[in-house]
């Protein structure tokens, strides 16, 4: 945790901004017999973390979570009093695993809200994990609640839930030679399920982020995943298990620097035209490519490329 800490600090120096979260984990970061030990561990973590950006005035804003045991596990409780009750204002968002339902959702947030009482100026944000057929089936309604920020799929729980009718091979990624494999890009079931949380989130406007990929050690696998995830699946955001991961991540969930200099042009003729339609290179743009062509800038920014000078002044430092 202290390692992924420090990157997220050196790369929000790097890129300027905070281009990827860090959510410290109380489910499965400590061996069984330990979990309060973690739980403490995560808050102290978080408060640390707070009072050092606290002594850098004008740094970027960084974005540090925890993720709790499930609503109906016995330390589910004992992780909100000790990490809200500690830390509550040194979290982003509460990460919730094993969400089956709106009912679920709602459990979270009383309970977190109870314990966050007096420790936050605003409503804490979830991250909610779906990890069986069950939550598939219920994901359009918990991601349009409103304090559900981002949901997550949950690919190896996902794999086991259906008691060996979908075999492991879907927990991985097949080999470039293997056209056969049914990995989890090509299984049915499980691609189904990719599908309907993607749509989901951007249905109700919240953030679908991708399922880790446990080859860290295969960089090509990596980068085809991540490639797929955001291209063919919808898929904005990407966890990631190892720091060799993130590069790779950020990199194919960026835009090409072709697409962001398209963006840019079109952005500021548009604005220099005050938003009425416009000609670029033979075709007609108005507001709905306007929009497009903004939320490619957004990305760029978020994924940590360089921006056109034209367009640079539109994103401003997060500032403490």
């Amino acid at each position: 945790m202290k390692k992924s800490l420090q990157l997220q600090a050196d790369m929000a120096e790097e890129f300027g901004a905070c281009v990827f979260d860090v959510t410290l984990d109380c489910e499965d970061g400590a061996p069984a017999g330990a979990e309060e030990e973690q739980a403490h561990r995560v808050a102290a973590l978080a408060n640390a973390e707070l009072a050092a950006a606290d002594t850098r005035p004008g740094s970027v804003v960084r974005r540090i979570g925890a993720r709790l045991h499930p609503v109906d596990h016995a330390f589910f409780s004992s992780d909100v009093d000790i990490v809200l009750g500690q830390a509550a204002a040194a979290l982003a968002y509460i990460m919730v695993p094993k969400v089956e339902s709106l009912a679920d959702v709602n459990l979270a947030v009383a309970a977190i809200d109870a314990a966050a009482a007096g420790r936050r100026l605003s409503a804490m944000p979830l991250h909610v994990l779906i990890e069986s057929p069950a939550a598939v089936h219920q994901v359009f309604d918990i991601a349009r609640h409103p304090r559900v920020e981002s949901v997550s799929f949950g690919l190896m729980d996902f794999v086991s839930s259906h008691g060996g009718a979908i075999p492991s091979s879907a927990m991985g990624v097949r080999n470039a030679a293997d056209a056969h494999a049914l990995d989890q890009f090509h299984h049915p079931l499980v691609v189904r399920a990719k599908l309907e949380i993607a749509s989901a989130c951007h249905a109700a406007g919240k953030v679908p982020s991708h399922c880790v990929v446990t080859e860290f050690r295969d960089a090509q696998a990596l980068e085809q995943a991540a490639r797929t995830a955001a291209g063919a699946l919808g898929y904005t955001r990407m966890w990631s298990i190892h720091p060799d991961q993130i590069r790779p991540i950020l990199k194919a969930f960026s835009p090409t620097e072709a697409e962001v200099e398209l963006a840019c042009t079109i952005v500021v003729e548009a604005e220099r035209q005050e938003w009425a339609p416009i000609s670029v290179q033979g075709k007609l743009h108005d507001r709905a490519s306007y929009r497009y062509f903004w939320q490619v800038l957004e990305r760029a920014h978020q994924t940590g490329c360089t921006l056109p000078d034209a367009v640079r002044g539109y994103f401003s430092r997060a500032l403490h």
